[in-house]
């Protein structure tokens, strides 16, 4: 596309490794992004915060959410911010959350570690221009029917503002079978992505499923499609959960996944990029 420029591999050859706190995604090992959808109360994300830190690398957490219904749970607003970065400074991790808005940009930088443009803000173009003239690492989630050089563009934005720290999400896109998973998670906008620009690529199979059980399996073809990373939903208590618990994985569980996932990734690079015979 001879729109973006700043993004492509043409104007950048070596991957970029974005640098949040003391993680770096890109170019190595697999990050894990992990935490609740909402953060609900200042001992539900430091409960979960504490059952996690051995194998996540970021905390994530909502304080601000956007709610397809005016009656859902809507966040706790500067409050669940305070409550996520104390959890995070508790367990050592870097947070992130979603900024909603040009106004909240301020507010939400003072609190997080790395700001995420939502779904149905990735073309909310005064709002990436915004998080451009941030320094603080972005990441950008694909739109539900957003085209790969749709999100390219998006990106270009946060880039062509000054902060060339940006991290890629693909997170499912709608089609024709959402009456079986919340929507459909493109597999192949990974090393589609991996193939035009330099930035990081990670994958939430998490929003793309709607269903914990389907975490597992597409987490694992992510990583073998050659994502830099995963953001996964974890919840305490998931039944209770006051927004997206069916998709949600239990602390014990995604602590397992993380084990499987890691043994999967040595394995690739042993067998299949140059470490093997």
């Amino acid at each position: 596309m001879e729109s973006v420029r700043l993004v492509s591999r043409e104007y950048q050859a070596n991957d970029t490794v974005v640098t949040v706190g003391q993680v770096h995604i890109g170019g190595g090992q697999p990050v894990y992004l992990a935490g609740p959808c909402s953060v609900e109360s200042e001992k539900q994300i430091t409960e979960i915060a504490e059952l996690i830190q051995g194998s996540a690398h970021i905390l994530r957490g909502g304080a601000f959410k956007p709610r397809t219904s005016p009656y859902s749970f809507q966040g706790l607003g500067e409050e669940g911010l305070r409550f996520l970065k104390a959890a995070g400074e508790r367990v050592g991790l870097p947070v992130v959350t979603e900024v909603m808005s040009e106004e909240e940009v301020d507010l939400v930088a003072d609190y997080v570690d790395m700001l995420q443009i939502g779904a149905r803000n990735m073309q909310n173009y005064a709002l990436l221009k915004k998080v451009g003239a941030q320094e603080k690492p972005v990441l950008l989630k694909r739109g539900l029917a957003a085209t790969i050089g749709e999100f390219l563009l998006s990106a270009e934005y946060i880039l062509a503002a000054g902060n060339k720290q940006v991290v890629l999400c693909e997170r499912g896109i709608r089609t024709f079978s959402n009456s079986y998973t919340r929507n459909t998670l493109d597999i192949s906008a990974v090393p589609i992505l991996k193939h035009l620009t330099h930035l990081p690529v990670i994958v939430d199979p998490s929003h793309a499923t709607g269903s914990w059980d389907l975490i597992e399996p597409l987490a694992k073809a992510s990583i073998a499609a050659g994502a830099d990373g995963l953001m996964i939903e974890v919840h305490n208590h998931p039944s209770e959960a006051l927004s997206d618990g069916p998709q949600s994985l239990k602390p014990e569980k995604f602590n397992a996944l993380v084990q499987d996932l890691n043994a999967l990734s040595r394995f690739l690079v042993e067998n299949l990029k140059g470490g093997g015979k």
